[in-house]
């Protein structure tokens, strides 16, 4: 391969050496060139960059790093990230229509600074503020430098397909970056569905290599023409583990072990492995832990003399490799996507119909999220007169604006508080537990007292009752046959030697409507002589039902 460093790319041309669909070097140098005089023309001295398009993407970085212009990588586009962002930069840059004019001015061809190019890779922080993570070009070429030097060989020249977005460090380098430096052709949309990947791989011809996701990878199937795809020189992946067993059936398929590399925004590529546990670092990479366990390095691919510290445990081994054992904190990794679940605690708390809220993940098939919230008195009153559809989907809706799709709780827990111990502590392993399970069908006696052969009973009726879903769905009323069997259960957890089998009702009354989050009084008396369970719902002095329940004796 015709290696140029990331450094020299607008240096000289080098004609015949494609870069991408309609795009050659000549031609992604003079863009950049023109770019970088408009840019400077207008004084942007910082720009955020949102670009689906690869090679729109390779000719903004290297004008703006041309320009001596800090450039600003956003992880989404939503409208409350422009808004955040709008203070970091001068310019959001989402296309380059109207800025690439052949006659335009151009700055002249020269090497690019490595140690005062800038980048700015945002991710989400706990705080619930986007995470800056500053990259020097230095360390950029350190990384695909060491990636060739890995890789190169076997990858030959092969294009380059992704399924990952160039706006995170592990698209941006394998898909951008390090093709440009090596002079393989990539392809310049991402290709997220096995389907499009299958097309554009075999329309590519013989060589070819995917820069993959396991959310991909996992979802490949059977239905794919596997016997063409054992063309592919190398699958990578990252951004989360690949399942062992995931990693063995594109073996058997493919004839390989995909390549996953394991790193961060933070850190830049830490190590990789094929098949296995066992990780092996990059080279030049020092690994250590902390008290916690948790692993900290340094890198050729960080500030010289800076230790990054993180929450990720591991066990190192004596040979210099190691295995992951999970994350110490709360955040977590959805199909690929890095979500502080401190973060959407903090922003669905802020909705006037809660008072507190906690998320957990839950595996069913695939990981989502779930989440326990505690409604307020607005929360209360929206879920009696409108419903919990309603109330659900507002505070989908209210999420929605602050993080991206896969992030939204699809299972919901409604409580009136949730359910933090002495300490004021509520384990994570709870909130799982509970989201796990299914929505109440039962109700648990606050208190029961018995006088003189009669119980009275004090109750609150869950705000998220299972039969409330359909009677009715804009205004739930608790069933008076759910009234008869909570009486004839809890009278059964009660009353020693109540005959077992249900004969029939008398005197059957329903008077009010119970409806979610209600304060019930429940009396129960049973008169043995005559099989009868008597009972009383109120709601203080209301009377909302009552009636006799006839029990006897078991059929022979």
């Amino acid at each position: 391969m015709n290696w140029l460093s990331l450094e020299h790319l607008l240096l000289d041309a080098h004609p015949g050496r494609a870069v991408s669909a309609g795009l050659d070097h000549p031609q992604l140098r003079q863009h950049a060139l023109q770019l970088a005089a408009e840019l400077q023309g207008r004084g942007v001295k910082r720009l955020a960059l949102y670009l689906d398009d690869a090679g729109e993407l390779a000719i903004a970085l290297l004008a703006a790093w041309r320009a001596g212009i800090a450039v600003l990588l956003p992880a989404e586009a939503q409208p409350q990230t422009r808004q955040r962002m709008s203070t970091q930069c001068d310019l959001w840059l989402d296309n380059l229509d109207g800025l690439l004019n052949a006659d335009g001015a151009a700055l002249p061809p020269a090497p690019l600074d490595l140690d005062h190019c800038q980048l700015t890779l945002c991710t989400s922080g706990s705080s619930g503020e986007a995470k800056l993570i500053d990259k020097s070009l230095r360390q950029l070429a350190n990384e695909v430098t060491a990636l060739e030097q890995l890789w190169g060989a076997q990858l030959g020249n092969a294009t380059i397909l992704g399924s990952v977005a160039t706006q995170h460090i592990y698209g941006l380098l394998f898909r951008v970056l390090w093709p440009l430096c090596a002079g393989r052709v990539f392809l310049r949309r991402a290709q997220p569905f096995p389907e499009d990947l299958q097309r554009e791989s075999l329309a590519s011809g013989s060589d070819f290599a995917w820069v993959a996701s396991p959310a991909l990878l996992k979802r490949m199937g059977d239905n794919l023409n596997w016997p063409a795809l054992r063309a592919v020189r190398q699958v990578f992946s990252s951004g989360g583990a690949l399942s062992a067993e995931t990693a063995a059936e594109l073996y058997e398929l493919l004839g390989q072990w995909p390549t996953e590399i394991y790193g961060s925004s933070e850190t830049g590529g830490i190590a990789w492995r094929q098949g296995g546990e066992l990780w092996t670092p990059f080279a030049g990479v020092e690994l250590g832990q902390n008290a916690e366990g948790a692993l900290h390095l340094t890198s050729p691919y960080l500030p010289v003399g800076h230790r990054e510290q993180t929450a990720d445990a591991v066990e190192l081994q004596a040979d210099g490799r190691f295995a992951l054992r999970g994350r110490l904190d709360r955040i977590i990794k959805l199909e690929e996507k890095r979500i502080s679940l401190p973060m959407l605690e903090q922003v669905l708390s802020s909705h006037a119909w809660l008072s507190d809220a906690r998320l957990g993940v839950l595996q069913e098939g695939r990981a989502y999220l779930g989440a326990l919230v505690a409604l307020s008195p607005a929360g209360l009153h929206a879920l009696r007169n409108e419903g919990r559809k309603t109330v659900t989907e507002t505070l989908r809706h209210h999420l929605a604006g602050h993080c991206e799709a896969i992030a939204l709780p699809r299972r919901w827990r409604l409580l009136a508080q949730l359910p933090y111990n002495n300490q004021g502590k509520l384990a994570q392993a709870t909130v799982e537990a509970m989201l796990a399970e299914p929505r109440p069908t039962q109700v648990e006696p606050l208190s029961a007292v018995e006088q003189d052969g009669e119980w009275q009973l004090e109750l609150l009726v869950p705000l998220d009752l299972a039969h409330f879903s359909g009677h009715f769905p804009k205004t739930p009323v608790l069933p008076g046959v759910v009234q008869v069997d909570w009486a004839q259960q809890l009278a059964r957890q009660l009353i020693k030697d109540l005959p077992p089998r249900f004969s029939g009702m008398e005197v059957l009354k329903f008077q009010q409507l119970v409806r979610p989050g209600d304060r019930l009084q429940l009396s129960l008396r049973f008169d043995a002589a005559r099989g009868k369970l008597y009972f009383a719902f109120r709601n203080g002095e209301a009377a909302c039902s009552s009636g006799r329940i006839l029990l006897g004796a078991a059929l022979a």
